[in-house]
């Protein structure tokens, strides 16, 4: 089972020599199968917990987080900063853009407790000016109108659309759960994978940001489950994985618990895989 899986690869690393070439001493390696063996029986009996009050699916719901996720930027952000900049008298080097975003990004917005408000444009013109030393209005307009098209972004997993139609067919419930502003829904439009998800939450609507469990709630109540049967699968430990679980729902982090949406709905439809064509 997939979680099985999972914590095999973690044994594995524990008894995997260092790479100065040294190997584990005979009690660490001893310790470590223990745990490992004490990882295996928990996984498994949660497991068994689950499909005891679910049955075969595991989880009511599948939530899903955007960008990092679901989709990603199709060129790097310095780039079309750079690119789309130069005519407006930018000059900074990409590296240069991206270590200010970065840290214009990381600072917090004293203008309000969620950077994204509404359309998000004056959060959005901070983060450019800070990054690129340039505050013309034009720039910034065709900058933030380009990451509402579909050619700014491209879909992660090439089997997303395929997992989805089999989740629903299935009865499972689909959602966006994303901090972003409300170009999020005419970017999924853009996309043609809006109409895979039963509900999309958005925090420039929900008006809370992950890792607030608000959000997370507020996508449960969209699809009709209780947190506790639902899973949310993102990319980053703090706002998806403790956000969501601080919420009451199950999390896998993209990346390190799965690396596909096939692996998720294998474990959440165990007794349906081969059914829905995956």
């Amino acid at each position: 089972m997939y979680r099985t899986r999972v914590l095999a690869r973690v044994v594995r690393e524990r008894l995997r020599p260092a790479v100065t070439g040294r190997r584990m001493s005979t009690a660490a390696e001893a310790e470590a199968e223990r745990c490992g063996r004490w990882d295996l029986m928990a996984a498994r009996e949660y497991e068994q917990y689950r499909r005891s009050i679910y049955g075969e699916i595991t989880h009511r719901a599948l939530l899903v987080d955007a960008v990092g996720t679901l989709l990603v930027p199709a060129q790097p952000m310095a780039q079309i900063y750079r690119e789309i900049g130069e005519k407006y008298g930018v000059v900074c080097s990409e590296e240069e853009i991206l270590y200010r975003y970065r840290l214009a990004y990381e600072q917090p917005w004293g203008k309000s407790r969620l950077r994204y408000v509404n359309d998000g444009r004056p959060f959005w013109q901070h983060i450019v000016s800070s990054s690129t030393g340039c505050s013309d209005s034009q720039y910034f307009e065709e900058l933030y109108n380009y990451y509402t098209t579909e050619k700014a972004w491209q879909l992660l997993d090439p089997e997303a659309e395929k997992v989805f139609k089999a989740l629903r067919k299935a009865g499972v419930k689909t959602a966006v759960v994303s901090n972003f502003d409300t170009r999020l829904r005419p970017v999924l439009s853009a996309l043609n994978c809006d109409h895979w998800f039963d509900a999309i939450a958005v925090s420039a609507e929900v008006e809370a940001e992950k890792p607030n469990p608000t959000i997370f709630l507020k996508a449960c109540d969209l699809v009709g489950v209780k947190p506790e049967e639902a899973v949310h699968v993102g990319d980053d430990r703090r706002n998806d994985i403790w956000g969501a679980r601080d919420a009451g729902c199950d999390a896998w982090l993209w990346g390190s618990d799965i690396f596909s949406f096939k692996e998720g709905i294998c474990e959440i439809m165990m007794c349906c895989r081969g059914r829905h064509g995956i």
